[in-house]
């Protein structure tokens, strides 16, 4: 189930537009609107989890599915190689509370 004011909640409902670029029936991925690398894409899931350690705890399924997804994404775009990136709590920069995936590929990254 969603929250009615979670930012991330409303683009999956297609309240809020988005660049999509996936989605199935549990998950939904999404350009990020301020790249922080070529490709820069978030996947969320589609039940509403505050952090991955919440998402880990009660459907690690769908934690896993995210990783498929997020190897899927760096196939298509960059040989495979990708970062992946979960920020739990506002001093790590989780700025919007729906667990989400930040997926960076797309060029060489730094270290």
């Amino acid at each position: 189930m969603c929250e009615p004011d979670c930012l991330f909640c409303k683009i999956i409902a297609g309240e809020i537009p988005s660049d999509k670029v996936y989605e199935d029936e549990t998950t939904y991925a999404f350009k990020d609107i301020n790249p922080k690398a070529a490709v820069h894409v978030l996947i969320v899931p589609k039940q509403h989890y505050a952090n991955v350690a919440e998402l880990a705890g009660n459907d690690p399924a769908q934690l896993a599915h995210m990783a498929q997804v997020a190897q899927s994404i760096a196939d298509d775009a960059f040989h495979g190689a990708y970062r992946l990136i979960f920020n739990t709590g506002r001093d790590a920069g989780q700025s919007v509370f729906h667990v989400h995936a930040h997926v960076l590929t797309g060029e060489t990254l730094d270290e």
